[in-house]
């Protein structure tokens, strides 16, 4: 990793001292189960979850850098361009983060929607590639190293550690050591 990279991840480093995120929260409910939510936010955030609640569908435009990662109960996922948002498939999502300058569209036709729905196939296949690597410290650079393909890197340094935590099953604390060490941290986690 070339110092410049280094530097940006270093600048978009969050504390990793306690559980404090800066965009989700850690609860944990009476059942001793820990489950993440949305601090009260920007009321776009907000639009997005009551349009996603109510079972409205949505796409996310194609023709633009831009998605939108939907929080449930245990992990995240990614609705990258032309996937689809809402229905019944998003209704238990807990908050959602808007990336890029987020356009959402109203499919036109039932095909629009046929379509929409396999590319958020394709987008969820993405992830679970990443996430079958067994080294946590190499799924996190691997979906980082995804996002900066697609986002420009100043959108992607902006990302808080736990969204990426949660899109491939690592503590946010993995995410910033690796945001940290780049690809120098592979000692860390014990792979070289």
């Amino acid at each position: 990793m070339d110092s410049e990279q280094r530097r940006r991840y270093q600048a978009a480093m969050v504390s990793t001292s306690g559980a404090e995120t800066g965009f989700v929260d850690k609860l944990t409910m009476g059942d001793g189960i820990e489950r993440w939510q949305c601090p009260p936010s920007a009321s776009q955030r907000s639009d997005i979850l009551a349009a996603l609640h109510s079972g409205k569908v949505f796409i996310v435009n194609s023709r633009r850098r831009n998605g939108l990662i939907v929080f449930k109960g245990y992990h995240a996922e990614f609705a990258g361009p032309g996937a689809i948002v809402g229905g019944d498939y998003d209704q238990d999502c807990q908050c959602v983060l808007p990336i890029g300058n987020l356009s959402l569209l109203t499919p036109e036709s039932h095909e629009d929607r046929q379509k929409a729905y396999l590319i958020r196939r394709q987008w969820i296949r993405l992830i679970k590639q990443i996430t079958e690597n067994s080294a946590s410290g190499e799924r996190v650079q691997k979906i980082i190293d995804q996002f900066e393909q697609y986002f420009p890197p100043e959108i992607v340094a902006d990302l808080p550690d736990a969204a990426f935590a949660m899109l491939v099953g690592v503590l946010p604390q993995t995410v910033a050591i690796v945001r940290r060490l780049g690809s120098d941290g592979d000692g860390y986690f014990g792979y070289e």
